[in-house]
């Protein structure tokens, strides 16, 4: 079967983080949803995205499809039910459809036609930034079940602390030194040729990716995901990293979340409770205006290619979009357009000339080439997002 993952109704509430990638390839626990999906399924999947991401995520579409909903994250029992869907059937929860199957000659699909499975179970479905870091708890107990199962973890080093050795595993090329690793609340994964340098005291649920380093003296509070090849240092609490960032210095980042190829400068902070204890508001790209989370704890949302400067501090609930470069003193507001230049005594726009050429630098450094399809998401979303730039 063909298996093809759409954005569905919530990837402008995702937005900053959707610009640059469908809603399919967000991480959220230690995997992102399409390696989820492709892990329970036994299938590879393609897209049905915008269409300026389509040249980077294609869709290869078959006699036979089955479409799903990449807001929900997989369990056994969904994908199984999924897998067996036949012609004119479709699995809803409540009024969101979650899968469908579909031939290459429909032009277009009616669910009054269809035969309705709806599945009662609990799912959790990604509709918010925040809720990223909110499910991260779930989602990495549930990847560490589904990536472990029947294999057999390197050996932890006699020189480490270990609480709960059960529940720790440790790839292939791992290294960690003279550190504390404390899996009584939840599991924690360190993936292959990662590092977690000395003195690192590090609290589960808690998942390092491929090639990443944690820094000396570092403080990891659970659920904290560091996807494949970051940096990270100082405290972090509940967050998210997608992959490809670094923040490497002394400083705190908590309830967060960060895209790809991001830099935290030294000494930088976000904070994650307003002072008077008051439910956070985000801003919303639906709305263009602030909207309430629901949460007590909400901190910075950072989209791709953004960077801070030494010192920088984050307000509660802060978005900042793609490629925005901040620094200054004092508090940059709490909505930062993409391609953003300054901070909180005011903004320019970041040119896009001058953003490629960071951007080429950046992959460089980590060996890629930022190629023709990575330079065209970009002038898209700089054309895209001028009515936020009103400097």
């Amino acid at each position: 079967m063909n298996y093809i993952l759409f954005d569905g109704t919530v990837r402008a509430s995702l937005l900053p983080l959707t610009y640059t990638r469908p809603v399919a390839d967000l991480r959220v626990g230690i995997l992102t949803i399409r390696e989820k999906w492709e892990q329970y399924l036994g299938f590879t999947t393609t897209t049905l995205t915008e269409d300026y991401l389509e040249e980077k995520f294609p869709m290869v579409e078959m006699e036979q499809n089955i479409l799903i909903n990449a807001s929900f994250l997989p369990t056994k029992n969904l994908a199984e039910i999924i897998s067996e869907l036949s012609q004119n059937q479709a699995v809803f929860k409540g009024e969101e459809v979650i899968a469908f199957y579909t031939n290459d000659t429909q032009d277009e699909v009616n669910f009054d036609s269809y035969k309705i499975i709806e599945f009662t179970e609990d799912v959790i479905q990604i509709k918010n930034t925040w809720d990223i870091f909110s499910f991260n708890d779930a989602a990495i107990k549930a990847d560490f079940e589904i990536i472990t199962e029947g294999r057999k973890s390197q050996p932890i080093p006699k020189d480490v602390h270990v609480i709960n050795k059960e529940n720790i595993f440790i790839e292939e090329g791992a290294e960690v030194l003279y550190s504390s690793l404390n899996a009584s609340s939840g599991p924690i994964y360190i993936g292959k040729n990662a590092s977690i340098m000395e003195g690192s005291l590090i609290r589960g649920p808690f998942s390092l990716g491929e090639e990443s380093t944690i820094k000396m003296g570092a403080k990891i509070y659970g659920a904290t995901t560091i996807g494949p090849y970051c940096k990270v240092g100082g405290e972090v609490n509940n967050s998210v990293i997608f992959g490809y960032s670094n923040k490497g210095h002394e400083g705190f980042l908590g309830n967060s979340v960060l895209g790809e190829w991001c830099n935290i400068g030294a000494d930088s902070n976000n904070s994650n409770l307003k002072n008077n204890y008051d439910e956070v508001r985000l801003w919303s790209y639906e709305t263009h205006n602030f909207a309430k989370t629901g949460l007590q704890f909400c901190g910075l949302i950072m989209g791709d290619h953004s960077k801070c400067a030494i010192n920088t501090m984050f307000n509660t609930g802060t978005v900042v979009g793609v490629s925005a470069n901040i620094y200054g003193s004092n508090f940059p507001r709490n909505f930062v357009p993409s391609f953003s230049w300054g901070g909180s005594a005011g903004y320019s726009t970041y040119q896009i000339n001058k953003a490629l050429e960071t951007a080429k630098l950046v992959f460089k450094r980590r060996d890629l080439d930022f190629d023709e399809k990575e330079q065209k998401i970009l002038e898209h979303i700089f054309e895209s997002t001028k009515k936020y730039r009103n400097f």
